[in-house]
């Protein structure tokens, strides 16, 4: 149950993510999940550091280490994929 939590909890950290970041972002919904769950591991370390991951209610700190580290990382996947000849939809090739 955990791996599936951990799929939820990617794909709804990856979409806030795009929705943050300006423009339109063209990489895949796998490679949007896959940051999104590295941002959430990343931001629940941090905010463990930081003292901060479990505290009374809600964990206003941690989440938004989350989603920040969650932004950090959709947007260099974003520019990793397209530097690696991502899908690039309305372009013409001009010869």
């Amino acid at each position: 149950m955990g791996w599936l939590w951990a799929l939820i909890v990617g794909f709804v950290l990856g979409i806030l993510a795009k929705l943050i970041l300006p423009g339109k972002q063209h990489s895949p919904i796998w490679l949007t999940t896959l940051m999104g769950m590295l941002g959430g591991i990343i931001g629940n370390a941090v905010a463990r550091a930081m003292g901060i991951a479990e505290t009374r209610g809600i964990d206003w700190g941690r989440h938004g280490l989350q989603i920040a580290f969650a932004v950090l990382l959709v947007f260099i996947g974003e520019s990793v994929y397209l530097a690696m000849g991502g899908r690039r939809r309305g372009r013409r090739e001009r010869a």
